[in-house]
C-alpha cells in the first residue's frame, strides 16, 4: 500500500515539473484612452479558467502555455479586446481599453468571482455573496442559515445564543474568523449575530476539511468573514427598525489621504432590542397567583444591547510593504437574562454585561524575500472582562411575577457577581511560495494564548483562580495545479501543541478539577488532502480528507459564568472527515445558467464533545462522548436568468449517530445506534427572487424576494430513554419570510422592507426554547462611492 502512494504521489507531481518548461509569462499594464490605470480589468485566456486581475497600478502578470493563445481583456464599462498572440518568449504586453456606450448587460467578463473559484475549488465548501442582498439583510445569521448543510439554531431573538452546525457536527467544533484571523479576538460576544452587515463583502464556510493556512483545530468546519476591500473613498451608513422595539445600526467607510497615501477606515455597529415577543403555550399564573394556567405572555426581560467600533490606519503598495494596518476596537454588550438552557427556568433580574478592547497590526508583502514568495503576519491583543450578576433570591414566572426564595436565579447558591477576565493574544505568520503555475507551499504558524481571571464579589465560598489555555498549531500546505487549472490537488499537514494551566478548585466533583491541576503540554498530529478535477465546466468533481483534531476551548474547559459548568477533564475530539461532491455550471441558453452540487460526507468522531442539560439547575457542561458516526448528503440547485430571476433550493440530510456500545461499568449502553439528540437531522431551504430595473426611475431597481426553510421534527432527548409516544419532540417547522427592496441613484439610495415568519408559525430551536413569531423590519441605506 505505502508502494502505490509513493507511485500515486509521483505520478501527480512529475508532469507540472516537465511542463513548466513551457510556461510563459506575459505582463504589462492596463491603462483608458487618458493614461490612467485601470485596476480590477480581467485578462484571461480564451475557454478556460485562467485569469489574472490588474492591480490597483493597472498591471498584471500571468502565466500562459507556450503556442497560439487568445487573450480576452475586459471590465465593466469598457469594450472587450480579443487579442490572438502566437507566444514563445516571456512578453510585455500593455492594454488600452476603451469607454464602452452599450449597456452593462452586454458586456463580457471571462474572470470568475472570488466566491465561484472557492465553490470550484478542491476543498468542500460554501462562498456566499453578501452585494445582493445587503440592502435587506439585517444579520449574517440569516445568511448563513439558508446554505445547504448549514443550521442555525437560535435560542431566542436579537442577541440570543446560537449554535451553528455543519454537517451535523456544531457548536464548538466549527471555528469563526474574520480576514483568517479568529473572531473572539474583536470579544467574546462579538458573533455572526451582531457584527456589522455593511463591513462584509463574502463568507467561506469550509465543511469538515479546513485549509491549514487557516491556522486552526476545527472539527467540523469553519467560517471565515471576508471584509470589503475598496479601493477608493467610500461611507455606507445604514438604520434599521423593526417588531419588538428593535433597532440596529452600521456604519463602515474608508478615506485615502491622495499626497500620503494614508488609509483610514472608521467601523461601528450598534443592535439593540427589547426581545418583548410573545411565548406560545408555556405555564404561568393565573391573576390572583393561585394557580397555573397556560398562556401567550410577552418576555419581559430579555433586553438586549451590543456595540462594536473599529478605526483602521495604514498603506498599501509601498516598496517595504504592499500592506501595513493597525487597528483598535471596542465592543460593549449589555444582556438580560430571560431563560436558562431550558424554557421552564425564567429568570427576572439576572444580567450579563461585557466588554472588551482589542489591539492589532498586520502586514503584507508579496516577493518577500525571493520572488513568488508572501508573507502575511498578524499580532493582536484583546482585554475581554465580563460580569455576571445574580443577586436576587426570587423565582419567576411567565407572568413576571415572583415569589421570594432561599437561592439566587441561576446557580440557586448565594448573591453573586461573577468576573470572568479573558485577555487573548493572537500571533499568526503566513508563509506562501508558488514555485510556478504549477506548484506552491504554504507554511502557517498561530499561536493564542486564553486567561480566566475568575473572582466574585459577594459570593465569599467562591474560590478565586487564573487559568491559562494555550494553543501553538502549525500548517504545511503543498499545492499543485494541472491542465490548464482543470486539476487542482492539495496536501497538508498540522501540529497541534495544547498547554492549558489549570488553577480552580471548586465544585471539583462537578467541574473534573480534582483530575486535572497546573500545567501539561500534550502534542496531536492531523492530516488531509483535497482533489478537483473538472471535465469540462458542467461536470466536475472533488474529493477531501482530514483526520482532524480539536482542542477544547475556554468555554468548555471552563465555563461561561453563567448557564455553563466548567469541564477541565475534557479530551480533544478527534474526528475522520472525507467529502466527495459532483459540481457544475450549465449554461442551456443565452442569459440563462444553472449551478449545481450534490455532496456525500463522514464523519467518525472519537471523544465528541457535546452538551449536557442538567434541567433541574436549568445549567449545561460540555462532556465528551466516546464517539460518535455522522454520515449524510446534500445537494443544491441554483437559476439565474439575466440577473434578473434568481431560484434556490437545497436539502440536506445528516444521520448523526451514538457509538457508545457500553458504559464505563461494562454495562450495555441504552442509546447505542441512537440518533444524537437536540440536532436537526433532515432539513431545507429554498429561495426566489426577481429584480426589476429601471422601473421608476433610470439606474433604479426593484427587488421581490421570498425564502422558505423547513426541519423535519427531532427529538430533544436521547430517543431511546421514556415512551416514544410522549417524550419531548422539537416539532416540524416551516419559516416563510419575504422581503422588496427598492434602489435608486445607482445604489446610492436603498430601502428594503421585510416580514419575518409571516405565517406565524410557532418557531422553536436549541433545547426547544421559542423564538419570535411574525416580526417586521424596515432598513434604510445609503452607499456613497
Amino acid at each position: 500500500m505505502k508502494v502505490f502512494v509513493h507511485i500515486l504521489f509521483l505520478f501527480l507531481c512529475l508532469p507540472p515539473f516537465v511542463s513548466a518548461q513551457n510556461e510563459i509569462t506575459l505582463s504589462g499594464k492596463v491603462t483608458d484612452t487618458q493614461g490612467t490605470s485601470l485596476p480590477l480589468v480581467t485578462i484571461a485566456v480564451e475557454n478556460t479558467t485562467n485569469g489574472t486581475y490588474s492591480d490597483d497600478k493597472g498591471r498584471y502578470s500571468l502565466k500562459v502555455t507556450r503556442g497560439k493563445q487568445t487573450l480576452v481583456i475586459s471590465s465593466v464599462g469598457y469594450e472587450t479586446i480579443r487579442t490572438t498572440l502566437n507566444v514563445q518568449v516571456n512578453r510585455t504586453l500593455d492594454f488600452t481599453l476603451k469607454e464602452s456606450a452599450v449597456d452593462l448587460n452586454t458586456v463580457e467578463v471571462y474572470g470568475k468571482t472570488k466566491t465561484q473559484q472557492l465553490k470550484e475549488g478542491a476543498f468542500a465548501v460554501n462562498a456566499l455573496d453578501i452585494k445582493p442582498i445587503v440592502n435587506s439583510l439585517n444579520n449574517l445569521n440569516n445568511l448563513v442559515n439558508r446554505a445547504a448543510g448549514i443550521k442555525v439554531r437560535e435560542e431566542g431573538g436579537v442577541g440570543s445564543d446560537f449554535d451553528l452546525s455543519i454537517n451535523g457536527l456544531s457548536g464548538n467544533s466549527v471555528r469563526y474568523f474574520i480576514d483568517g484571523v479568529p473572531l473572539d479576538s474583536k470579544g467574546n460576544d462579538v458573533t455572526l449575530a451582531n457584527l456589522p452587515v455593511n463591513l462584509v463583502d463574502r463568507v467561506e464556510i469550509y465543511k469538515g476539511v479546513v485549509p491549514a493556512s487557516l491556522g486552526t483545530d476545527a472539527l467540523g468546519g469553519a467560517v471565515n468573514i471576508i471584509t470589503k476591500a475598496e479601493k477608493t473613498n467610500f461611507l455606507d451608513v445604514s438604520y434599521s427598525i423593526g417588531s419588538f422595539h428593535t433597532h440596529r445600526a452600521d456604519l463602515n467607510a474608508q478615506f485615502v489621504e491622495r499626497h500620503t497615501g494614508l488609509i483610514v477606515r472608521p467601523t461601528i455597529g450598534v443592535n439593540y432590542s427589547k426581545n418583548d415577543y410573545r411565548m406560545k403555550d408555556v405555564e404561568m399564573r393565573d391573576e390572583t397567583g393561585d394557580r397555573f394556567i397556560t398562556g401567550n405572555p410577552k418576555r419581559f426581560h430579555d433586553g438586549y444591547f451590543s456595540l462594536l467600533t473599529q478605526i483602521e490606519a495604514g498603506i498599501v503598495n509601498k516598496s517595504w510593504a504592499d500592506e501595513f494596518f493597525v487597528s483598535a476596537s471596542y465592543s460593549k454588550t449589555d444582556k438580560e437574562l430571560q431563560t436558562g438552557s431550558v424554557q421552564t427556568k425564567v429568570y427576572g433580574m439576572a444580567e450579563r454585561n461585557s466588554d472588551a478592547w482589542n489591539v492589532s497590526a498586520r502586514y503584507g508583502k508579496c516577493n518577500f524575500l525571493t520572488e513568488g514568495m508572501t508573507l502575511k503576519a498578524t499580532l493582536s491583543h484583546t482585554w475581554d472582562h465580563s460580569i455576571t450578576v445574580d443577586t436576587a433570591y426570587r423565582k419567576y414566572y411567565w407572568d413576571g411575577g415572583y415569589i421570594v426564595s432561599q437561592r439566587n436565579e441561576i446557580r440557586g447558591g448565594e448573591p453573586s457577581m461573577r468576573h470572568y477576565k479573558r485577555p487573548l493574544t493572537i500571533a499568526r505568520a503566513n508563509l506562501d511560495y508558488r514555485l510556478n503555475g504549477h506548484h506552491s507551499f504554504n507554511l502557517n504558524y498561530h499561536l493564542s494564548r486564553t486567561g480566566n481571571d475568575r473572582y466574585d464579589d459577594l459570593d465569599q465560598s467562591f474560590v478565586p483562580s487564573n487559568d491559562a489555555v494555550t494553543k501553538h498549531i502549525i500548517g504545511l500546505t503543498y499545492s499543485q495545479s494541472f491542465f490548464d487549472g482543470r486539476m487542482q490537488n492539495v496536501f497538508f499537514a498540522k501540529d497541534y501543541v495544547n498547554h492549558p494551566n489549570i488553577r480552580q478548585t471548586d465544585q471539583s466533583t462537578v467541574t473534573g478539577s480534582n483530575k486535572v491541576q497546573g500545567s501539561t503540554t500534550k502534542n496531536y498530529f492531523g492530516y488531509g488532502t483535497g482533489l478537483r478535477y473538472m471535465f469540462f465546466e458542467p461536470l466536475a468533481v472533488k474529493v477531501s480528507y482530514e483526520h482532524s483534531v480539536r482542542l477544547p476551548i475556554a468555554r468548555e474547559l471552563l465555563g461561561n459564568g453563567t448557564t455553563i459548568y466548567a469541564n477541565v477533564a475534557l479530551e480533544p475530539e478527534k474526528s475522520n472527515n472525507a467529502n466527495l461532491a459532483v459540481f457544475g455550471t450549465w449554461r442551456p441558453a443565452d442569459r440563462h445558467t444553472v449551478y449545481y452540487e450534490a455532496n456525500g460526507f463522514l464523519r467518525y468522531v472519537d471523544n465528541y464533545i457535546q452538551t449536557s442539560v442538567i434541567e433541574k439547575e436549568g445549567m449545561m457542561q460540555y462532556v465528551n462522548d466516546p464517539a460518535v458516526h455522522i454520515k449524510g448528503v446534500e445537494g443544491e440547485v441554483r437559476y439565474d436568468w439575466d440577473g434578473r430571476l434568481q431560484l434556490m433550493a437545497n436539502v440536506s440530510y445528516q444521520d448523526a449517530r451514538d457509538q457508545q456500545e457500553f458504559k464505563e461499568d461494562g454495562k450495555p449502553s441504552a442509546t447505542y445506534k441512537n440518533h444524537v439528540p437536540n440536532r436537526p437531522w433532515l432539513f431545507g431551504s429554498a429561495e426566489a427572487s426577481y429584480t426589476f430595473r429601471n422601473l421608476l426611475q433610470k439606474d433604479s431597481k426593484l427587488r421581490l424576494g421570498c425564502t422558505l426553510q423547513w426541519v423535519h421534527w427531532y427529538f430533544l432527548t436521547w430517543e431511546a430513554y421514556g415512551n416514544r409516544d410522549t417524550k419531548a419532540r422539537i416539532p416540524s417547522q416551516h419559516i416563510c419570510n419575504a422581503n422588496v427592496t427598492y434602489s435608486w441613484m445607482h445604489d446610492r439610495y436603498n430601502i428594503a422592507l421585510e416580514c419575518d415568519n409571516f405565517l406565524d408559525e410557532t418557531a422553536y430551536d436549541n433545547y426547544k426554547l421559542q423564538k419570535p413569531g411574525r416580526a417586521f423590519f424596515a432598513k434604510f441605506r445609503v452607499f456613497i462611492h
